[in-house]
């Protein structure tokens, strides 16, 4: 085999692994394909879930406020107990004074 055959053998063996992979890629391409109703389904399948999303935020939004508000009402809940329990505190020392004045005036 001369040069001139070997060149030519070489360039019809790239040129047909050129035509196998060009045809290979347009297989692949041709079954791979994705068609307009798949794409119409994409689409679809991605404003649902936006929606889902913007309602998940909504219901969390909702829920801090309504955590911020239940917290506020425990709160001032407490603050009226600890007053509550204050007063109560103070007429028992109170009562308990005038029941030893009263005791003290009442033997004498």
């Amino acid at each position: 085999m001369n040069r001139t055959e070997f060149i030519i053998a070489t360039a019809v063996v790239l040129f047909v692994a050129f035509c196998l992979g060009w045809f290979a890629r347009w297989v692949l391409h041709r079954f791979t394909r994705v068609s307009k109703a798949d794409l119409g389904e994409f689409e679809r399948m991605a404003q649902e879930l936006h929606e889902a999303e913007e309602t998940r935020d909504q219901a969390i939004t909702y829920l801090q406020q309504r955590e911020a508000e239940l917290t506020s009402q425990l709160n001032q809940t407490e603050a009226e107990l600890r007053a509550a329990m204050e007063g109560l505190r103070e007429a028992r020392l109170e009562a308990e004074e005038l029941r030893t004045y009263i005791e003290k005036h009442s033997i004498g």
